[in-house]
């Protein structure tokens, strides 16, 4: 898995770690897997995995959301918009989650160059920038991320324990 790169998670990682606020993936639309959501990796220096961050076509839902937090709070840190292959997106950093590469099942290639999907180096910068505060915010015992991350980090360094 490279870090900064687009890809896909394992429909294992939703039966291992059952949590309601997971984005999981949709379902098979006429024979085959939609590919959906696409995740944005960020590297973990505290732990030996990384992060991953949901990617949402949905701007306008998510606008909203954002515009509501940063009238009520004068900021929010858990959406970020940003444009992926030309057209904004909405990064979910509130929907991140913690993964290893045994439940990565593909990467997001660009089905016109045959390349991995990339964005800007000041998107990535905004994007992981976001994500780092909110992850150390989370440590600290403020919940702003929505799925039971701590309960997975737990469960995934156990498995590593064990391999």
């Amino acid at each position: 898995m490279n870090i900064g790169n687009f890809y896909f998670i394992s429909d294992n990682y939703f039966t291992d770690f059952p949590d309601d606020k997971l984005m999981t993936n949709k379902e098979v639309i006429n024979g085959k897997a939609h590919g959906r959501p696409c995740y944005y990796t960020i590297k973990d220096n505290k732990t030996p995995f990384s992060w991953v961050i949901p990617i949402s076509s949905q701007v306008a839902k998510y606008q909203r959301i954002y515009d509501d937090k940063v009238k009520k709070n004068g900021s929010c840190d858990t959406i970020h918009f940003g444009h992926v292959l030309g057209e904004m997106r909405a990064f979910l950093i509130q929907n991140m989650c913690p993964v290893t590469n045994e439940y990565i099942s593909n990467q997001y290639i660009n089905s016109s160059t045959g390349t991995p999907v990339v964005i800007s180096k000041k998107l990535a910068d905004e994007v992981e920038h976001k994500a780092r505060k909110i992850l150390r915010l989370h440590r600290r015992g403020i919940k702003l991320i929505f799925p039971d991350v701590s309960a997975i980090e737990t469960a995934l360094l156990a498995k590593i324990q064990q391999s």
